[in-house]
């Protein structure tokens, strides 16, 4: 594809093949089309191997900032994450791209939290260009997530450390059902073998004050934005830009008083039980035995963590 002329810009779409049941690829294609209605140029990048794609991604950006418009993620949660990464990169060289998001995933729980249409990205691709010249400067926070072995990722959504991690694992290995189902049903199978987990958590609460304590759980997560699982409404009244995260447990539950909290995700009404703490803070270090995390849907690594937020970190078109 030829380059722009000097006084055109890029939209760079980063599209996952495999996601949407290889749909995605048709769908950036879609969307990259009606971004270039207005006079703009749209670039498809694309690989069969998500590294690769990033190092894709990352280079076009590097070399074409001032005249990228946005950075238009296609896919679902896990490619967001990947694009995220490379934003905040940039941002901290002091490059500001805008993202966009065109859902085309399983979960889909930012474009939820954003409101971003689903299944249309024709649609999706119009909320980016009425927003991309709109005057009020949205932006994001992001979730950060360091590991005892220096290694680091971010995140848009939810860090998952409990039940619903070990689902993510199950979920993650089956091609079918597609979509939420398949999360759903991973549920119903994991509930079988559900455990309690013994944290030790280092918590810096929304006023800065630091505190020390063990909690048990059978659910963990450190939110961003309200939902996960494909609209499991762990902290329905979660903000995305206040610079703060939600630290979300579940007591321990036997298997009839889980499988009774578990429809009221779906509504946010599970916010009221006894069993279920929401607090607001700033960072929080998480430590268990044999727990592996999950965020945006995606498999990060072992426990111990220590997550905290980058404040107003990314410009989002949404």
């Amino acid at each position: 594809m030829a380059e722009p002329g000097p006084s055109r810009g890029v939209f760079v779409l980063a599209v996952n093949p495999c996601a949407g049941r290889g749909r995605a690829l048709e769908d950036a294609h879609r969307a990259a089309e009606l971004l270039r209605t207005g006079g703009d140029e749209a670039v498809v990048l694309s690989a069969a191997g998500l590294g690769t794609l990033v190092g894709l991604v990352r280079d076009r950006l590097r070399a074409h900032a001032l005249t990228t418009r946005a950075l238009v993620v296609v896919g679902g949660d896990g490619m967001v994450q990947a694009g995220l990464g490379v934003l905040v990169e940039l941002a901290a060289q002091g490059v500001d791209v805008p993202l966009g998001v065109v859902p085309c995933g399983t979960g889909n729980d930012l474009a939820r939290h954003l409101r971003v249409p689903l299944r249309d990205p024709v649609a999706a691709a119009g909320r980016i260009l009425r927003r991309l010249d709109d005057p009020r400067d949205r932006r994001l926070d992001v979730g950060r997530v360091r590991f005892a072995d220096g290694r680091t990722s971010c995140f848009a959504t939810a860090l998952c450390a409990g039940f619903d991690a070990v689902v993510n694992e199950r979920a993650n290995r089956w091609l079918r059902p597609a979509g939420s189902s398949r999360y759903l049903l991973a549920v119903l199978v994991e509930i079988a073998r559900l455990r309690t987990v013994h944290y030790r958590l280092e918590i810096e609460d929304a006023g800065g004050r630091r505190r020390t304590e063990r909690r048990d759980g059978v659910l963990l997560n450190v939110a961003n934005t309200s939902s996960i699982g494909g609209g499991l409404r762990i902290v329905p009244d979660a903000r995305a830009d206040d610079g703060l995260l939600e630290l979300f447990t579940v007591a321990p539950l036997g298997r009839a008083r889980f499988l009774l909290l578990f429809p009221r995700l779906f509504s946010g009404r599970h916010v009221a039980l006894e069993s279920v703490r929401i607090e607001r803070v700033r960072a929080v270090a998480v430590d268990a035995p044999d727990v592996t995390v999950y965020a945006d849907g995606e498999r990060l690594g072992p426990l111990p963590v220590r997550v905290d937020v980058l404040p107003a970190a990314v410009r989002v078109l949404a």
